[in-house]
């Protein structure tokens, strides 16, 4: 089944909220799932894939430490979204020396912050992992290597640097088909957000009430 990238982003944005998110972190999920939709990469699995991994453990755990140095997180991990949201803050100061991301989860869900970073610096980024290089302007990437690689769950070490040429970026779509599996993943983790019924909200929906109008 396929959806709008409006569908997968708000989507998206409650699930990461379900999973523990702040709404502000999870509207950047929502963005950076839709953009990599939009692009025809597996936005929705790999967001499924990070929530399922990182649900247990606190988003601090899982941002970046010390951006003086090699990125790491007091979990040994880091998050995507946290090391992403980090770039954005950091991406003036992003020069010809390389930044080293260690124990990435999901590493493909930074390419969108990548973008927005190279759209503030004005010039080409270059991200590498694994068998994975992605070169990102400010408003479109390319990607080189296998899709095994591209999806990986973590990669040991993620660089980023300036430079690059896009070549020939991916092709836009206008709409996502995800796993039906990764789909009900997202929408578990959304449910959350859902408050459950009390009495007060079923007598002030629509229609409710005790007045007896016959």
């Amino acid at each position: 089944m396929s959806f709008s990238l409006n569908e997968v982003d708000g989507m998206a944005k409650r699930a990461t909220r379900g999973a523990g998110y702040s709404w502000g972190i999870a509207e950047e999920a929502g963005k950076a799932t839709r953009a990599l939709s939009a692009h025809g990469l597996d936005g929705s699995g790999l967001l499924a894939g990070l929530l399922e991994r990182s649900s247990q453990l606190s988003p601090g755990d899982l941002t970046p430490q010390n951006t003086e140095a090699d990125w790491n997180g007091a979990a040994g991990l880091l998050c995507p979204l946290m090391a992403g949201t980090t770039l954005a803050d950091y991406a003036s100061r992003i020069g010809p020396r390389e930044i080293a991301i260690d124990q990435v989860l999901y590493p493909a869900l930074i390419i969108p912050f990548a973008v927005n970073a190279a759209r503030q610096i004005k010039a080409t980024l270059a991200l590498t992992w694994t068998d994975i290089r992605v070169v990102c302007s400010g408003s479109a990437f390319s990607v080189q290597g296998p899709d095994k690689a591209l999806n990986v769950a973590t990669c040991d070490r993620l660089t980023l640097r300036q430079g690059g040429d896009v070549g020939t970026p991916l092709t836009r779509q206008s709409r996502a088909t995800p796993a039906p599996a990764d789909w009900a993943t997202l929408g578990s983790f959304a449910h959350r957000t859902y408050a459950p019924a009390t009495d007060a909200s079923r007598l002030s929906g629509a229609g409710a009430g005790l007045s007896d109008n016959d």
